[in-house]
């Protein structure tokens, strides 16, 4: 066992009220809210910035390097918060990412840009585990449903309103926006998180894992790098590249070395022996599948509508709200369930079952199709992913001793976070090359100049372009794109669906009666002060 924190005797117990849960509450859903958004606001504005900062050909870092920063940082502050308390590392995460946000908007250079998203990563990772790791702290995984299907909503509400608002927001103030609106929410969620997150800090006398922190991150890099290798402005994967196998065999070196320390070490930053955890290795697996599926699933739909309906950036937004709904729905709708059954295993099946469905049905989607039906579509994926998304956060951490939260929490989320990135690299990797070849069939007879410059293999094309082409080209560009993107769901399938068998093996653990502080000794709910003091 590794539960080596103590907590000072001579610091009273935190008391624990409706008023300053809520106000915690408040502190967190604004700070997740700001790293979540954070991975989708950027998107729209892409083409102006590197346009402006002269970076087209590496634009990939500016995505690639805040989600490596948070898939990196996530496991440290899930540790640290365990063995130290998750006060401090709170406040750190919001200080970095809104002076982050900050230097990001004042970036006159490419690199430095991308540099300031890296530093925004390392304090977005800390509020998304942190988050959920104080709701455990504070609220009972009885009651706890209800507070996490909102923060399960959050994701799908800003999977919509970064690509909305991101849009909007460069077509107006400008680009440089997109960061500095994350300043004043930042700089007001730390000062209502520094007066309400009034939690123990500790001591801890074992080793800092430096082996397994450095390890990690290396091989979470080579692994974030190796996905994302073509969108970094390589041309394929090409083994005979000294550079990628490099790559590859390095990675695979690191991840074994991390493996090995972890076995090895006093206090490993991702105790190995978590897995052994039914629960927890269940719901891991889940999250990863769902990750990779889920990503997928969004990463292409805003492009397929933008070129087959004529959306803007920013309408293109708008007409994803039917999954965020769908999402919202089912996430705070399961979550107050959960809260007054106790029963929770039904709805992961369920929502694996619902977006399965959604996945295929997606496959029959069609050029300039009913925007209507395509509504439909999305809200029944939307509402699948919100019946799973939150609730298996829920599962792992009621599963697990509480002074392992966070390493828990932050374990599962590092996984779904990689898998969102290995997904998304290979649905997109699919559904470029089938589009390559589909356009190239729509282009193969029309006479030379007669077609805008490098659309035929789909690199030149922009949903004003697709609007402007003459019949039948508008037509057949239009269906290259939907019949290169609907077939790619297929490989999504079988996918989701690993993860519904393993869902069916998930034990359903009664769901307890302690908050996460409560259980360690650090706290006591209002009206109990008295029971305590009395035994």
């Amino acid at each position: 066992m590794s539960h080596a924190v103590t907590t000072a005797p001579d610091k009273p117990l935190v008391v624990l009220n409706q008023r300053t849960i809520w106000l915690i509450f408040g502190a967190l859903m604004a700070s997740m809210f700001l790293s979540s958004l954070d991975q989708t606001i950027v998107g729209t504005a892409m083409p102006t910035i590197v346009g402006e900062l002269n970076g087209v050909e590496h634009q990939g870092w500016v995505i690639t390097a805040y989600i490596l920063a948070i898939a990196v940082a996530m496991p440290l502050y899930g540790k640290f918060g365990d063995l130290y308390g998750r006060r401090w590392p709170f406040l750190v995460a919001v200080g970095l990412f809104v002076v982050a946000s900050l230097g990001g908007g004042m970036a006159q250079t490419f690199e430095s840009l991308v540099a300031w998203r890296a530093v925004q990563g390392l304090g977005g990772g800390g509020l998304m585990i942190l988050s959920q790791a104080i709701i455990a702290d504070i609220i009972p995984a009885s009651d706890r449903g209800k507070y996490m299907g909102p923060m399960g909503a959050l994701f799908g509400i800003s999977a919509v309103a970064g690509p909305l608002l991101g849009g909007w927001l460069t077509d107006g103030p400008g680009w440089r926006w997109t960061f500095w609106i994350n300043v004043p929410v930042g700089i007001a969620a730390w000062f209502i998180a520094y007066r309400a997150l009034k939690l123990p800090s500790h001591r801890s006398t074992r080793p800092t894992d430096w082996g397994g922190i450095l390890t990690m991150a290396l091989g979470t890099t080579g692994i974030v790098l190796l996905t994302s290798w073509e969108s970094l402005g390589n041309d394929g994967y090409d083994w005979s590249d000294p550079m990628l196998l490099g790559l590859l065999i390095g990675t695979v070196v690191l991840v074994g070395l991390f493996v090995l320390i972890e076995n090895r070490v006093a206090e490993p930053l991702i105790p190995l022996r978590l897995f052994k955890n039914r629960t927890f290795t269940i719901t891991t697996l889940i999250g990863l599948v769902l990750g990779m599926g889920m990503f997928s699933a969004m990463s292409m739909l805003p492009t397929f509508l933008q070129m087959s309906s004529g959306a803007g950036v920013t309408e293109s937004g708008l007409l994803m709200l039917p999954m965020m709904a769908g999402l919202m729905l089912t996430a705070i709708g399961s979550g107050i369930a959960i809260s007054k059954t106790g029963r929770y295993k039904m709805f992961p099946v369920a929502g694996l079952v619902v977006t399965i469905a959604a996945m295929i049905w997606l496959t029959q989607i069609e050029g300039e199709m009913s925007l209507w039906l395509f509504g439909a579509m999305i809200f029944v994926l939307g509402a699948g992913m919100g019946l799973v998304m939150q609730t298996i956060v829920l599962a792992v951490q009621n599963s697990v001793d509480p002074h392992e939260l966070g390493t828990a929490t932050s374990s599962n989320n590092f996984f779904r976070e990689i898998g969102s990135a290995v997904g998304t690299a290979a649905f997109t990797t699919v559904f470029t090359s089938r589009l390559t070849d589909n356009l190239q069939g729509v282009f193969a007879d029309v006479p030379q100049g007669a077609a805008p410059a490098g659309v035929g293999s789909g690199s030149g094309l922009t949903p004003q372009i697709v609007d402007q082409l003459p019949e039948p080209l508008h037509s057949g560009v239009i269906d290259a794109f939907a019949n290169s993107l609907a077939p790619a769901f297929w490989y999504l399938v079988p996918l989701v669906a690993v993860g519904l068998v393993l869902a069916l093996f998930l034990k359903e653990v009664k769901l307890s009666n302690e908050a996460g502080m409560v259980a360690r000794g650090e706290a006591v709910m209002e009206g109990k002060e008295t029971d305590i003091l009395s035994r």
